[in-house]
């Protein structure tokens, strides 16, 4: 063979290569959807939200919603207190969405850089007094609360309720030692449903959620001492996508209705 004639073989090789690379990557092109009319990721797979104790109920049933309208999708849930479920994320705990009941708590996540935006309000939420169903000891006020012999119930301090209830008393300018601080709104809850303790500070729609187990009393000292809520994807999640539409629904006007009628306000 020639020169010429090899030098031509060479480049024909050489042009074959380079045409069957360029399919190839046009193929990959097609299949990873790059291009510029490719449609969104859809949700799908599972997502673990941590939020608040207060917001159970609510995003229950949310989470129920956004299965029905995405199928194949899973929500699951962590509640508890908002400072315990802060410190799980700051430690690893993998989680998609963090909704806490006070952006106090929620700093303690964004000061690390553990949330993927910046977190967003999405309801407000106020104080009310929880006592045994009619009211027995006949509690009009908060200042009631100081009465000797009263067994009343608070949660910790480090818990945005009961931040919020140590504010509301210095609003008033009352002292109260309660017989004892629970971690969540839910435990305090508890405690007057069984009848252990004879009133607690909690939220008016832990209030609402319990129906006829308890008895509500509002007082104006609750103005002073209102929590924002806010929501935020977080940097390590897991299912980003899926996260984000959950978040999404959490702040359309149907979520909001649905948080709306458990008894909180509007952001």
């Amino acid at each position: 063979m020639t020169r010429s004639a090899h030098r031509t073989r060479r480049i024909l090789q050489v042009a074959g290569v380079c045409a069957a690379a360029l399919l190839t990557l046009s193929a990959c092109s097609s299949a990873t959807g790059s291009g510029k009319g490719s449609s969104p990721a859809k949700p799908s797979g599972t997502i673990t939200v941590f939020a608040a104790a207060s917001l159970q109920e609510s995003f229950t049933a949310l989470g129920k919603t956004f299965e029905k309208q995405h199928p194949g999708t899973k929500v699951t849930f962590s509640f508890g207190g908002s400072d315990t479920l802060a410190a799980g994320i700051t430690g690893g705990a993998p989680a998609d969405v963090f909704a806490a009941a006070s952006t106090k708590t929620m700093a303690t996540v964004t000061d690390r850089q553990d949330t993927a935006a910046t977190p967003v309000t999405f309801v407000r939420n106020r104080l009310e007094i929880a006592t045994p169903p009619g009211n027995p000891d006949r509690i009009s006020s908060l200042k009631d609360l100081t009465k000797a012999g009263l067994k009343v119930v608070l949660c910790d301090k480090t818990v945005p309720c009961g931040a919020a209830a140590q504010k509301a008393l210095d609003a008033g300018g009352l002292k109260l030692t309660p017989v004892s601080y629970e971690q969540d709104v839910k435990s305090a809850l508890t405690k007057v449903e069984l009848k252990e303790a004879d009133a607690a500070v909690v939220y008016r729609t832990d209030v609402r959620a319990a129906g006829d187990k308890v008895t509500g009393v509002d007082f104006p000292e609750s103005a002073q001492a209102v929590n924002d809520y806010p929501i935020a994807l977080l940097k390590n999640a897991p299912n980003p996508v899926t996260a984000k539409a959950f978040v999404a629904l959490v702040r359309s006007p149907e979520g909001q209705k649905v948080l709306s009628e458990a008894g909180f306000l509007k952001p």
